[in-house]
């Protein structure tokens, strides 16, 4: 009797401050309904709980990465990233995320995909959905990647060996153009009916800038106090929205909420300030300035490294708002305070014929394999079931 079920070689690594599936290429099916079909059933979507799949219930655990050998010159590893959606039967291919892509370097080196070289193992990484290229620096040691260190970043209760991303080139990820609107500030007209001063800049991924003070909020608040305030959120969104209008991701504001839930960010920013954060002081002289990044709805508990790096890009450009609240405006090192504590960015922006480029864009993070083996999904899936509605979440939430 022919099994109700067929096996996916999976492997579940937290990288940085998310936690992901990573799938190999060939593993899935090659037409790109069924395999978006088999990633939702993998990670139990949509289902505001996902009980019947291996996704969190929550933005940062609800990541998936591909990955195949790469056939280009210039990189080792092809490497497409998915944000899953936990409602919705969608899963947005459009961005990147710095978090998950720190655990590609690790998974190509354990999985034999590059040759290992001790101490430190550079694994060049194409990154299909910006078309741009990641150089992860791997310590390793007897041939595997080394996950145990000293390397601390807040967000994750426990150090491990510093992994090196250099995001290559990172401006213009999505857009082509790091000031995408051609422009340091623009006005956005809310539904509200009130004028609020914006930044929009595109650096690994695009974000929205927006001052804590324009919105009528501090800056420091953890985010369940972000989340648990209806106001403040219809505007976040209202903000994101209209963003995403000018980028021409959706063709009306309405459908940015169900056509382009990931992008682009809304970041809040605020001049530093001491605050207390979740598990851990800030002192305001350990930062440049803090800010708030929001994704599908939810306030990023730390703070991810692609918002990370366009908000450090942003923070060095003149004119716009992030420049407006940071300590520290020349090329270098930037500090962002966040909900978790703080995190460090090298960046070097350039001004070349008329317009901004991004040198360098470095962070440190760090990852590890939390259990590889087999995942199950249902037989039909595989044989073109219709893609699940998005209406079956209504029927858990008054669970």
């Amino acid at each position: 009797m022919a099994r109700d079920y067929k096996r996916i070689r999976a492997a579940i690594i937290r990288g940085g401050t998310s936690k992901g599936v990573y799938l190999m290429d060939n593993e899935l099916p090659s037409d790109p309904d069924i395999r978006e079909n088999v990633i939702l059933s993998l990670y139990g979507s949509p289902d505001i709980r996902q009980i019947d799949g291996l996704g969190g219930a929550d933005p940062l655990t609800s990541k998936v990465a591909v990955i195949k050998p790469s056939l280009r010159k210039d990189a080792d590893v092809d490497y497409t990233f998915g944000q899953v959606s936990i409602d919705q039967a969608h899963i947005d291919y459009r961005s990147n995320c710095g978090n998950i892509s720190s655990g590609v370097g690790p998974y190509a080196v354990d999985e034999g995909m590059v040759q290992a070289v001790e101490p430190i193992t550079v694994v060049r990484i194409y990154n299909t959905n910006t078309d741009k290229i990641i150089e992860a620096e791997i310590p390793v040691a007897d041939g595997k990647a080394l996950t145990t260190g000293d390397c601390y970043i807040p967000g994750v209760p426990n150090p491990g060996a510093k992994i090196m991303l250099n995001f290559v080139n990172s401006g213009g990820a999505i857009t082509g153009k790091i000031l995408p609107t051609g422009q340091e500030k623009d006005i956005f007209q809310l539904e509200n009916g009130k004028r609020i001063i914006v930044s929009i800049v595109d650096a690994s991924t695009p974000a929205v800038f927006v001052k804590a003070r324009d919105i009528g909020i501090s800056g420091t608040e953890p985010p369940h106090d972000i989340e648990n305030n209806p106001r403040l959120l219809v505007l976040l969104e209202d903000i994101r929205a209209e963003a995403a209008l000018r980028l021409k991701f959706v063709p009306t504001k309405k459908e940015a909420a169900t056509r382009s839930q990931s992008i682009p960010k809304v970041i809040i920013v605020s001049e530093r300030q001491s605050y207390q954060g979740l598990g851990t002081a800030v002192d305001k002289s350990h930062i440049d300035f803090t800010a708030r990044a929001m994704a599908m709805g939810k306030v990023h508990k730390a703070f991810a490294v692609t918002g990370g790096i366009c908000t450090s890009t942003a923070a060095l450009i003149e004119g716009t708002v992030v420049h407006d609240v940071s300590s520290h405006q020349k090329t270098g090192d930037i500090r962002i305070g966040h909900p978790s504590g703080t995190m460090d960015f090298s960046v070097t922006v350039e001004w070349n014929n008329g317009e901004y480029h991004v040198t360098r864009s470095a962070v440190p993070r760090t990852s590890r394999r939390l259990m590889d083996g087999l995942a199950y999904v249902p037989a039909p899936v595989f044989e073109g079931k219709p893609k699940p509605s998005d209406a079956a979440v209504k029927s858990y939430e008054k669970f």
